[in-house]
């Protein structure tokens, strides 16, 4: 390789930074057409085993059975490692589901989610994420908030506003307003490196619509992959997409075949496809578009480190 080559050829040394590190050519290209590492369930590490039950719908009847509920945590754990773990690992999209608890004394606390309440509230961990933003400024962060389970019609509105107020408070000028084909160099000369997708309609332009989320809604890896695949080859983006490798486990009665395995869980079983999942998106992102790529245990198998490495395989910077 000659000096000159050398000299324009940049690799990722470290992914608690790799935007910071990708080639100038990746600078000033729409953020939807570069491949974003993110996380299915980002909060699922932090499950309360004291929680009542929230989902599957079969089992909330159990909620005062350590057993249903030990059931359950172990088969809703997706990811491993904290957020900021998870930030300092490279995941720059979080899908993060809120929920109100029915008997909370604080009117508008808020949790995650996902078969049981987190022990963590929403606003603890966004200041954390908020604190990691500051110091990495040129990494950006897609958080997507979704689903807001109890969220009733008397407390919906109320709980909404303060939400949206608080984010806009704490992230405060880091917030990207939603905008046309946004690219980490716009984003860099403004000081933005916080996006927010809210699942909801709302009228702030700080915040961004919902971001589509393609999953094969299986635990079988060849119906996830012909799904996706089926999606990517149709589809036209010209916004933020996610295609979500995670798999999932049946809302019936299939369900028992999987939560009755005593000596297995649902990281295990991940664990076991994710490499499979890997080597066919690899594939995939030499054929059709990719954007953000969600998976369990993020922190695992290469997982980042594969998804960042679309961006120089793409551009011909390998």
């Amino acid at each position: 390789m000659t000096m000159s080559a050398q000299k324009g050829k940049r690799e990722v040394t470290s992914y608690s930074d790799w935007m910071s590190q990708l080639p100038p050519e990746l600078h000033n290209i729409p953020l939807f057409n570069l491949a974003i590492p993110g996380s299915h369930d980002s909060m699922s590490y932090d499950l309360d085993i004291n929680s009542s039950i929230i989902e599957p719908d079969q089992l909330k009847r159990l909620s005062w059975s350590y057993c249903a509920r030990y059931i359950v945590r172990k088969w809703s754990i997706t990811q491993e490692e904290t957020i900021a773990k998870q930030l300092d690992a490279g995941v720059r999209y979080f899908d993060l589901r809120i929920a109100r608890k029915a008997n909370d004394t604080n009117p508008t606390r808020l949790y995650f989610y996902h078969g049981l309440y987190t022990l963590t509230d929403v606003e603890t961990v966004f200041r954390v994420i908020n604190d990691w933003a500051g110091k990495h400024p040129k990494e950006i962060l897609i958080l997507a908030l979704s689903h807001f389970k109890g969220f009733d019609k008397k407390n919906e509105n109320q709980l909404h506003a303060h939400l949206i107020s608080f984010i806009k408070t704490l992230f405060g000028s880091k917030l990207l307003p939603m905008t046309s084909d946004p690219t980490l160099q716009s984003c860099w000369s403004k000081g933005k490196n916080v996006i927010v997708s809210y699942g909801k309609t709302n009228p702030h332009r700080e915040l961004w619509s919902q971001i589509p989320y393609y999953y094969g809604n299986s635990m079988d890896t060849t119906k996830v992959e012909s799904e996706i695949r089926r999606v990517l080859e149709k589809a036209s983006f010209k916004y933020f997409f996610v295609c979500g490798l995670n798999l999932t486990l049946p809302d019936n009665a299939g369900i028992l075949l999987y939560i009755l395995r005593l000596c297995d869980n649902l990281t295990n079983v991940i664990q076991r496809s994710l490499p499979r999942l890997l080597r066919w998106i690899t594939q995939q992102a030499g054929k059709t578009p990719v954007n953000i790529v969600a998976s369990d245990v993020v922190t695992r198998d290469d997982f980042v480190s594969t998804v960042v490495k679309f961006n120089t395989l793409k551009f011909g910077k390998a």
